[in-house]
C-alpha cells in the first residue's frame, strides 16, 4: 500500500539528492539495460496485484489486491497458474472514500461475503452475495473514523470471537488488534497493541510493521507481517507467535522468513490460504522488476511448519499468468 508520511520521506530524499548532484537519482526505463527492458516486457503478463489475497470458494480461486484507482479488482483461476480478470469486485461508488483502495481480503461467512479493505487511509468493510461482488457498504463510512488506519485483516477464533488486526500510524506504522461484535462493529475498549519495529532487519527505511495476517497452528497464534517501506527492495516478511490472541507476541529470532527470493525484490504483504489439495500457500507481491516498483506483481509460494513449530516460506514460487 501507500501512505502519506512516505511522501514526506521521499521528498526529503529527493531534496538531498538534488542538493548534492543537481538532479534526483531516479532509475528510469531509458537508463535500463537491454536485459532489464526485456525483463519488464516479459512480466507484463503476470497478475498485477499488490497486497494480494486469495479466496478458494466452490472450486474457484478468487484473487483481490491493490491496483486500480476506482476500487478493488478481482481475478479468477482454476489452478493458481492461469488467471482471468473479472472486473471490479468493489467500485468506489459503493464505498466510503474516493481513492487509495488498498489491501482487500474477502471472507465467506453465513452465506455472505465480507471484504475488509482500506480507503483513503481508513479501514472499511463491504458485503456481497458473491465473491465477484458487487461489494457494497451497508453504511458508507469507515470502521474507525476517529483516526487513520490501514491493512485490516479478520481472524475468527475457535470460540467464534472475531478480531481485526490493522496498522496504526503511531511511531511509524505498527500493528494493533481490536475485537469485533457479531455485526462486525469495532469494540473500542478492546484495542490492543501487537508488534512494532524491534528487529535490526526492519530498520532499513522507514519504521514499518504492516500487512498483518493471523493463522492458528497447533494451539499457537502466528502473526505474519511485512517490514520496511514497500518501496524498498529490502521489504520482507517476518512473523511473531503468541499463546493468546491478545499476546504478548514474540517475533521469530531468525526473521525475515521471505526476502529477495531468486529473481524478485520488494517482496511482502501477503496472506496464507489452503489450495484445493489442502497445501498451505502464501500469496505475496514483489516489485515489477529491479528498476521499477509499479505495477507490483502477485506470486504464490508454499508455507510449512517444521517439527519445532517454526513457519517456513519456500523461495520457490508460482508465477500467476494472465490467461490469453
Amino acid at each position: 500500500m501507500k501512505y502519506s508520511y512516505r511522501f514526506a520521506s521521499i521528498f526529503l530524499l529527493c531534496f538531498a539528492f538534488i542538493g548534492c548532484s543537481g538532479e534526483p537519482d531516479t532509475p528510469t526505463v531509458s537508463h535500463a539495460s537491454h536485459n532489464q527492458q526485456h525483463e519488464t516486457m516479459q512480466k507484463n503478463d503476470i497478475v498485477p496485484l499488490a497486497d494480494p489475497y486469495i479466496l478458494l470458494h466452490d472450486g474457484t480461486y478468487y484473487a483481490y489486491g491493490t491496483h486500480a484507482d476506482e476500487g478493488i479488482e478481482v481475478y479468477t483461476s482454476a489452478d493458481l497458474k492461469q488467471w482471468k480478470p473479472a472486473g471490479f469486485a468493489l467500485h468506489r461508488n459503493d464505498s466510503w472514500g474516493n481513492k487509495w483502495f488498498w489491501a482487500p481480503e474477502v471472507y465467506a461467512l453465513n452465506g455472505k461475503f465480507y471484504m475488509f479493505y482500506s480507503a483513503e487511509e481508513h479501514v472499511c468493510m463491504a458485503v456481497a452475495d458473491s465473491p465477484l461482488g458487487p461489494f457494497k457498504q451497508p453504511k458508507k463510512e469507515p470502521m474507525m473514523a476517529w483516526e487513520k488506519n490501514i491493512d485490516n485483516t479478520l481472524f475468527i477464533d475457535n470460540d467464534g470471537k472475531k478480531y481485526m488486526f490493522f496498522d496504526r500510524f503511531n511511531d511509524g506504522l505498527n500493528i494493533w488488534s481490536v475485537q469485533l461484535d457479531d455485526n462486525m462493529a469495532v469494540l473500542q475498549n478492546t484495542l490492543c497493541p501487537c508488534i512494532h519495529v524491534s528487529q535490526k532487519w526492519e530498520e532499513v527505511w522507514p519504521r514499518v510493521n504492516e500487512g498483518a495476517f493471523v493463522y492458528k497452528h497447533q494451539g499457537k497464534y502466528y502473526l505474519l507481517y511485512s517490514a520496511n517501506s514497500y518501496e524498498s527492495q529490502q521489504y520482507g516478511v517476518g512473523y511473531a507467535v503468541a499463546d493468546q490472541i491478545e499476546g504478548p507476541w514474540v517475533k521469530y529470532q531468525h526473521n525475515p522468513i521471505l526476502q529477495n527470493p531468486p529473481g524478485l525484490v520488494g517482496v511482502g504483504h501477503g496472506a496464507l490460504f489452503k489450495d484445493k489439495e489442502g497445501v498451505l500457500r502464501y500469496v505475496f507481491h514483489a516489485h515489477h522488476d529491479r528498476t521499477h516498483i509499479h505495477p507490483r506483481l502477485m506470486y504464490i509460494t508454499t508455507a510449512t511448519f517444521d517439527h519445532e513449530g517454526n513457519l517456513r516460506l519456500s523461495e520457490d514460487y508460482i508465477v500467476p499468468k494472465l490467461k490469453q
